[in-house]
Protein backbone atom coordinates (compact mmCIF):
# COMPACT_ATOMS: atom_id res chain seq x y z
CA UNK A 1 0.00 0.00 0.00
CA UNK A 2 1.46 3.32 -1.03
CA UNK A 3 0.92 6.49 0.95
CA UNK A 4 0.40 9.82 -0.81
CA UNK A 5 0.06 13.40 0.31
CA UNK A 6 -3.46 14.76 0.52
CA UNK A 7 -4.53 17.31 -2.05
CA UNK A 8 -4.00 20.40 0.10
CA UNK A 9 -0.67 19.05 1.33
CA UNK A 10 0.53 18.53 -2.23
CA UNK A 11 -0.47 22.07 -3.18
CA UNK A 12 1.20 23.50 -0.09
CA UNK A 13 4.40 21.62 -0.85
CA UNK A 14 4.36 22.84 -4.44
CA UNK A 15 3.86 26.45 -3.34
CA UNK A 16 6.65 26.19 -0.76
CA UNK A 17 9.15 24.70 -3.23
CA UNK A 18 8.31 27.28 -5.86
CA UNK A 19 8.54 30.13 -3.35
CA UNK A 20 11.88 28.92 -1.95
CA UNK A 21 13.36 28.86 -5.46
CA UNK A 22 12.11 32.38 -6.19
CA UNK A 23 13.25 33.58 -2.75
CA UNK A 24 16.74 32.23 -3.40
CA UNK A 25 16.84 33.93 -6.81
CA UNK A 26 15.62 37.31 -5.52
CA UNK A 27 17.85 37.06 -2.45
CA UNK A 28 20.90 36.40 -4.60
CA UNK A 29 20.11 39.39 -6.81
CA UNK A 30 19.41 41.60 -3.80
CA UNK A 31 22.63 40.61 -2.03
CA UNK A 32 24.64 41.25 -5.20
CA UNK A 33 23.17 44.75 -5.60
CA UNK A 34 23.68 45.48 -1.88
CA UNK A 35 27.30 44.31 -1.94
CA UNK A 36 28.04 46.22 -5.13
CA UNK A 37 26.64 49.43 -3.63
CA UNK A 38 28.38 48.93 -0.28
CA UNK A 39 31.69 48.09 -1.96
CA UNK A 40 31.56 51.20 -4.14
CA UNK A 41 30.94 53.33 -1.01
CA UNK A 42 33.69 51.76 1.12
CA UNK A 43 36.35 50.68 -1.36
CA UNK A 44 38.26 53.96 -1.14
CA UNK A 45 38.29 53.73 2.66
CA UNK A 46 39.56 50.14 2.52
CA UNK A 47 42.34 51.09 0.14
CA UNK A 48 43.33 54.17 2.14
CA UNK A 49 43.58 52.00 5.26
CA UNK A 50 45.82 49.56 3.42
CA UNK A 51 43.56 46.53 3.86
CA UNK A 52 44.23 43.50 1.71
CA UNK A 53 41.77 41.41 -0.26
CA UNK A 54 41.50 38.87 2.57
CA UNK A 55 40.48 41.50 5.14
CA UNK A 56 37.97 43.10 2.77
CA UNK A 57 36.49 39.68 1.98
CA UNK A 58 36.25 38.88 5.71
CA UNK A 59 34.39 42.13 6.33
CA UNK A 60 31.73 41.37 3.73
CA UNK A 61 31.46 37.70 4.72
CA UNK A 62 30.65 38.52 8.35
CA UNK A 63 28.27 41.23 7.16
CA UNK A 64 26.38 38.84 4.87
CA UNK A 65 23.90 37.61 7.54
CA UNK A 66 23.00 41.23 8.32
CA UNK A 67 22.35 41.85 4.63
CA UNK A 68 20.10 38.78 4.48
CA UNK A 69 18.01 39.93 7.45
CA UNK A 70 17.72 43.50 6.12
CA UNK A 71 16.49 42.69 2.62
CA UNK A 72 14.44 39.57 3.44
CA UNK A 73 11.03 41.36 3.75
CA UNK A 74 11.44 43.04 0.35
CA UNK A 75 12.67 39.76 -1.16
CA UNK A 76 9.63 37.94 0.21
CA UNK A 77 7.25 40.48 -1.34
CA UNK A 78 8.89 40.23 -4.76
CA UNK A 79 9.01 36.42 -4.62
CA UNK A 80 5.29 36.11 -3.83
CA UNK A 81 4.35 38.62 -6.53
CA UNK A 82 6.42 36.71 -9.12
CA UNK A 83 5.05 33.37 -7.88
CA UNK A 84 1.41 34.41 -8.18
CA UNK A 85 2.12 36.12 -11.51
CA UNK A 86 3.65 32.93 -12.93
CA UNK A 87 0.71 30.88 -11.69
CA UNK A 88 -1.70 33.29 -13.39
CA UNK A 89 0.28 33.27 -16.63
CA UNK A 90 0.49 29.45 -16.68
CA UNK A 91 -3.28 29.19 -16.05
CA UNK A 92 -2.62 27.42 -12.74
CA UNK A 93 -4.73 29.89 -10.77
CA UNK A 94 -7.60 29.41 -13.20
CA UNK A 95 -7.42 25.64 -12.81
CA UNK A 96 -7.32 25.87 -9.03
CA UNK A 97 -10.29 28.20 -8.90
CA UNK A 98 -12.20 25.94 -11.26
CA UNK A 99 -11.42 23.08 -8.88
CA UNK A 100 -13.01 24.94 -5.99
CA UNK A 101 -9.90 26.48 -4.43
CA UNK A 102 -10.82 29.82 -2.85
CA UNK A 103 -8.76 32.98 -2.51
CA UNK A 104 -9.21 32.70 1.24
CA UNK A 105 -7.15 29.49 1.25
CA UNK A 106 -4.25 31.25 -0.46
CA UNK A 107 -4.43 34.12 2.02
CA UNK A 108 -4.36 31.73 4.99
CA UNK A 109 -1.51 29.73 3.48
CA UNK A 110 0.73 32.71 2.75
CA UNK A 111 0.02 34.34 6.13
CA UNK A 112 1.00 31.16 8.00
CA UNK A 113 3.97 30.69 5.69
CA UNK A 114 5.03 34.31 6.31
CA UNK A 115 4.70 33.82 10.08
CA UNK A 116 7.18 30.94 9.88
CA UNK A 117 9.58 33.13 7.93
CA UNK A 118 9.10 35.97 10.43
CA UNK A 119 10.02 33.77 13.39
CA UNK A 120 13.02 32.45 11.49
CA UNK A 121 14.10 35.95 10.53
CA UNK A 122 13.79 37.12 14.13
CA UNK A 123 15.95 34.29 15.49
CA UNK A 124 18.46 34.59 12.65
CA UNK A 125 18.79 38.37 12.98
CA UNK A 126 19.25 38.29 16.77
CA UNK A 127 21.81 35.48 16.81
CA UNK A 128 23.74 35.15 13.55
CA UNK A 129 23.16 38.59 12.00
CA UNK A 130 23.73 40.43 15.29
CA UNK A 131 27.10 38.74 15.77
CA UNK A 132 28.04 39.45 12.16
CA UNK A 133 27.05 43.10 12.53
CA UNK A 134 29.20 43.49 15.66
CA UNK A 135 32.17 41.84 13.97
CA UNK A 136 31.78 43.95 10.82
CA UNK A 137 31.57 47.09 12.97
CA UNK A 138 34.71 46.04 14.83
CA UNK A 139 36.62 45.53 11.57
CA UNK A 140 35.44 48.88 10.24
CA UNK A 141 36.17 50.69 13.48
CA UNK A 142 39.52 49.14 14.38
CA UNK A 143 41.09 48.16 11.07
CA UNK A 144 39.70 50.80 8.71
CA UNK A 145 38.74 53.92 10.62
CA UNK A 146 41.60 53.67 13.10
CA UNK A 147 44.16 53.50 10.32
CA UNK A 148 42.48 56.38 8.58
CA UNK A 149 42.50 58.39 11.78
CA UNK A 150 46.17 57.62 12.33
CA UNK A 151 46.93 59.32 9.04
CA UNK A 152 44.42 62.14 9.30
CA UNK A 153 45.58 65.72 9.56
CA UNK A 154 43.29 68.46 10.91
CA UNK A 155 43.76 71.84 9.28
CA UNK A 156 43.16 75.24 10.95
CA UNK A 157 42.34 73.88 14.39
CA UNK A 158 40.74 76.35 16.80
CA UNK A 159 39.55 75.83 20.37
CA UNK A 160 39.26 77.64 23.68
CA UNK A 161 40.22 76.30 27.09
CA UNK A 162 40.31 78.34 30.27
CA UNK A 163 42.34 81.50 29.73
CA UNK A 164 43.70 80.33 26.36
CA UNK A 165 42.54 80.52 22.77
CA UNK A 166 44.58 78.18 20.59
CA UNK A 167 45.07 77.99 16.85
CA UNK A 168 47.12 75.35 15.04
CA UNK A 169 47.60 75.50 11.30
CA UNK A 170 48.03 71.74 11.22
CA UNK A 171 47.40 69.02 13.81
CA UNK A 172 47.96 65.26 13.86
CA UNK A 173 45.74 64.16 16.77
CA UNK A 174 46.66 60.46 16.83
CA UNK A 175 50.38 61.32 16.81
CA UNK A 176 49.95 64.11 19.40
CA UNK A 177 51.67 66.71 17.27
CA UNK A 178 50.77 70.22 16.15
CA UNK A 179 52.48 72.63 13.75
CA UNK A 180 52.49 76.44 13.48
CA UNK A 181 50.77 77.08 16.79
CA UNK A 182 49.49 80.42 18.08
CA UNK A 183 48.30 80.74 21.67
CA UNK A 184 46.45 83.78 23.02
CA UNK A 185 46.52 84.04 26.82
CA UNK A 186 43.94 86.22 28.59
CA UNK A 187 43.62 87.50 32.13
CA UNK A 188 41.00 85.34 33.88
CA UNK A 189 39.33 88.26 35.65
CA UNK A 190 39.35 91.08 33.10
CA UNK A 191 39.65 88.82 30.01
CA UNK A 192 42.27 91.21 28.69
CA UNK A 193 44.81 89.81 26.27
CA UNK A 194 48.10 89.44 28.14
CA UNK A 195 50.36 87.34 25.99
CA UNK A 196 50.70 85.95 22.47
CA UNK A 197 52.87 82.89 21.86
CA UNK A 198 53.79 81.39 18.51
CA UNK A 199 55.64 78.15 17.98
CA UNK A 200 56.70 76.10 14.99
CA UNK A 201 55.89 72.80 16.63
CA UNK A 202 54.22 71.33 19.69
CA UNK A 203 53.96 67.99 21.44
CA UNK A 204 50.75 67.03 23.24
CA UNK A 205 50.25 64.65 26.16
CA UNK A 206 47.80 64.20 29.03
CA UNK A 207 49.57 66.89 31.10
CA UNK A 208 49.55 69.68 28.52
CA UNK A 209 51.24 71.10 25.46
CA UNK A 210 54.98 71.45 25.11
CA UNK A 211 55.78 74.15 22.52
CA UNK A 212 59.13 74.20 20.71
CA UNK A 213 60.97 77.20 19.28
CA UNK A 214 58.62 79.76 20.83
CA UNK A 215 58.28 83.51 20.33
CA UNK A 216 56.47 85.20 23.23
CA UNK A 217 55.03 88.73 23.04
CA UNK A 218 53.83 90.62 26.14
CA UNK A 219 50.94 92.92 25.25
CA UNK A 220 51.72 95.40 28.06
CA UNK A 221 54.94 96.66 26.52
CA UNK A 222 55.10 94.58 23.31
CA UNK A 223 58.42 93.13 24.40
CA UNK A 224 59.23 89.85 22.65
CA UNK A 225 61.45 87.01 23.73
CA UNK A 226 62.45 83.71 22.25
CA UNK A 227 62.26 80.46 24.19
CA UNK A 228 63.47 77.02 23.24
CA UNK A 229 60.51 75.39 24.97
CA UNK A 230 57.40 76.50 26.80
CA UNK A 231 54.78 74.39 28.62
CA UNK A 232 51.07 75.29 28.61
CA UNK A 233 48.62 73.32 30.82
CA UNK A 234 46.09 72.47 28.11
CA UNK A 235 44.06 69.29 28.69
CA UNK A 236 42.10 69.31 25.46
CA UNK A 237 41.92 65.77 24.02
CA UNK A 238 43.06 66.04 20.43
CA UNK A 239 41.25 62.86 19.42
CA UNK A 240 37.93 64.55 20.10
CA UNK A 241 38.41 66.49 16.87
CA UNK A 242 38.22 63.24 14.92
CA UNK A 243 34.88 61.64 14.07
CA UNK A 244 35.61 58.12 15.23
CA UNK A 245 32.87 55.52 15.03
CA UNK A 246 31.10 54.66 18.27
CA UNK A 247 29.15 51.46 18.85
CA UNK A 248 25.41 51.96 19.12
CA UNK A 249 23.56 50.14 21.89
CA UNK A 250 20.48 49.84 19.70
CA UNK A 251 22.38 47.27 17.61
CA UNK A 252 22.52 44.84 20.55
CA UNK A 253 20.47 41.61 20.44
CA UNK A 254 16.97 41.70 21.90
CA UNK A 255 17.71 40.11 25.27
CA UNK A 256 20.86 42.19 25.81
CA UNK A 257 19.09 45.37 24.73
CA UNK A 258 16.26 44.65 27.19
CA UNK A 259 18.78 44.38 30.04
CA UNK A 260 20.41 47.68 29.04
CA UNK A 261 16.99 49.37 28.92
CA UNK A 262 16.13 48.13 32.42
CA UNK A 263 19.49 49.32 33.80
CA UNK A 264 19.17 52.76 32.21
CA UNK A 265 15.55 53.13 33.32
CA UNK A 266 16.54 52.39 36.94
CA UNK A 267 19.24 55.05 36.72
CA UNK A 268 16.69 57.62 35.49
CA UNK A 269 18.01 57.85 31.92
CA UNK A 270 15.83 58.46 28.88
CA UNK A 271 15.29 55.11 27.15
CA UNK A 272 12.76 56.10 24.46
CA UNK A 273 15.28 55.60 21.67
CA UNK A 274 16.32 52.15 22.90
CA UNK A 275 12.73 51.07 23.58
CA UNK A 276 11.82 52.08 20.03
CA UNK A 277 14.77 50.05 18.72
CA UNK A 278 13.62 47.05 20.78
CA UNK A 279 10.10 47.18 19.36
CA UNK A 280 11.56 47.88 15.92
CA UNK A 281 13.41 44.55 15.91
CA UNK A 282 10.12 42.73 16.47
CA UNK A 283 8.15 44.78 13.96
CA UNK A 284 10.79 44.44 11.24
CA UNK A 285 10.85 40.66 11.60
CA UNK A 286 7.06 40.42 11.34
CA UNK A 287 6.98 42.83 8.41
CA UNK A 288 7.22 39.65 6.31
CA UNK A 289 3.56 39.00 7.18
CA UNK A 290 2.75 42.52 5.99
CA UNK A 291 4.62 41.81 2.76
CA UNK A 292 2.59 38.64 2.21
CA UNK A 293 -0.68 40.56 2.54
CA UNK A 294 0.62 43.33 0.27
CA UNK A 295 1.72 40.86 -2.39
CA UNK A 296 -1.70 39.18 -2.53
CA UNK A 297 -3.47 42.55 -2.51
CA UNK A 298 -1.34 43.83 -5.42
CA UNK A 299 -1.96 40.69 -7.46
CA UNK A 300 -5.70 41.17 -6.99
CA UNK A 301 -5.57 44.49 -8.87
CA UNK A 302 -3.62 43.43 -11.97
CA UNK A 303 -2.83 40.06 -13.50
CA UNK A 304 0.18 41.47 -15.36
CA UNK A 305 3.24 40.38 -13.40
CA UNK A 306 5.45 43.21 -14.67
CA UNK A 307 3.01 45.89 -13.57
CA UNK A 308 2.81 44.24 -10.16
CA UNK A 309 6.61 44.17 -9.89
CA UNK A 310 6.81 47.90 -10.55
CA UNK A 311 4.08 48.52 -7.99
CA UNK A 312 5.91 46.24 -5.54
CA UNK A 313 9.05 48.35 -5.76
CA UNK A 314 6.98 51.48 -5.08
CA UNK A 315 5.33 49.75 -2.11
CA UNK A 316 8.71 48.65 -0.74
CA UNK A 317 10.10 52.19 -0.82
CA UNK A 318 6.89 53.57 0.69
CA UNK A 319 6.93 50.97 3.45
CA UNK A 320 10.56 51.63 4.37
CA UNK A 321 9.95 55.37 4.30
CA UNK A 322 7.03 55.06 6.72
CA UNK A 323 9.01 52.59 8.86
CA UNK A 324 11.90 55.04 9.24
CA UNK A 325 9.44 57.87 9.93
CA UNK A 326 7.74 55.84 12.66
CA UNK A 327 11.04 54.83 14.25
CA UNK A 328 12.19 58.46 14.25
CA UNK A 329 8.90 59.61 15.79
CA UNK A 330 9.22 56.98 18.50
CA UNK A 331 12.81 57.92 19.28
CA UNK A 332 11.87 61.59 19.60
CA UNK A 333 8.86 60.73 21.81
CA UNK A 334 6.40 62.12 19.24
CA UNK A 335 4.77 58.68 19.26
CA UNK A 336 5.03 55.93 21.83
CA UNK A 337 7.91 53.51 21.11
CA UNK A 338 5.54 50.65 20.29
CA UNK A 339 3.31 52.73 18.03
CA UNK A 340 6.26 54.27 16.22
CA UNK A 341 7.91 50.90 15.61
CA UNK A 342 4.71 49.18 14.41
CA UNK A 343 3.27 52.14 12.47
CA UNK A 344 4.32 50.95 9.00
CA UNK A 345 3.10 47.39 9.63
CA UNK A 346 -0.23 48.62 10.96
CA UNK A 347 -0.89 51.00 8.05
CA UNK A 348 0.14 48.70 5.19
CA UNK A 349 -1.34 45.54 6.74
CA UNK A 350 -4.61 47.39 7.30
CA UNK A 351 -4.79 48.61 3.71
CA UNK A 352 -3.91 45.20 2.30
CA UNK A 353 -6.38 43.42 4.61
CA UNK A 354 -9.18 45.76 3.52
CA UNK A 355 -8.47 44.99 -0.13
CA UNK A 356 -8.38 41.23 0.50
CA UNK A 357 -11.58 41.40 2.55
CA UNK A 358 -13.22 43.27 -0.33
CA UNK A 359 -12.51 40.46 -2.81
CA UNK A 360 -13.03 37.47 -0.50
CA UNK A 361 -15.80 38.42 1.93
CA UNK A 362 -19.20 39.01 0.25
CA UNK A 363 -20.70 40.37 3.47
CA UNK A 364 -17.94 42.95 3.81
CA UNK A 365 -18.40 43.99 0.18
CA UNK A 366 -22.17 44.23 0.60
CA UNK A 367 -21.80 46.37 3.70
CA UNK A 368 -19.44 48.74 1.90
CA UNK A 369 -21.88 49.03 -1.00
CA UNK A 370 -24.76 49.77 1.39
CA UNK A 371 -22.61 52.36 3.20
CA UNK A 372 -21.69 54.04 -0.08
CA UNK A 373 -25.33 54.02 -1.24
CA UNK A 374 -26.48 55.52 2.06
CA UNK A 375 -23.80 58.18 1.83
CA UNK A 376 -24.88 59.03 -1.73
CA UNK A 377 -28.54 59.32 -0.68
CA UNK A 378 -27.62 61.60 2.23
CA UNK A 379 -25.56 63.78 -0.13
CA UNK A 380 -28.47 63.96 -2.63
CA UNK A 381 -30.95 64.96 0.10
CA UNK A 382 -28.63 67.68 1.38
CA UNK A 383 -28.37 69.16 -2.13
CA UNK A 384 -32.16 69.09 -2.52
Amino acid sequence: MTWSWPRLGALSGYLVRQNLFLMATCLGAGVFIYLLTDLSDRLEAFLDAGLGARQILTYFMVKMPLIFSQILPAVFLLAVVIQVGLMVRNREMMALRAGGMSMGWFIRFFVVYALVWSLGQLVFSQFVASYGEQEASRIWREEVRKRQLDKRVVKNLWFREGAYIVHATEAQPTQSRVNDVTVYEFDRDSMRLERIMTAKKGLVDEHGWGLLDVWEIETKDFMSSKLLTHFIPLRQDMRSFLNADVADRSDLPLWHLAQVIDELRESGSNVERLRTAWHGKWSYAFSIVTMALLALALCSFFENMYINLVLSLLVIFSYYGLYVLGITAGQKAILSPMLGAWLANAVFSGLAAMRLAWITAPRFTARVHRWRAGLARSFTRSEA
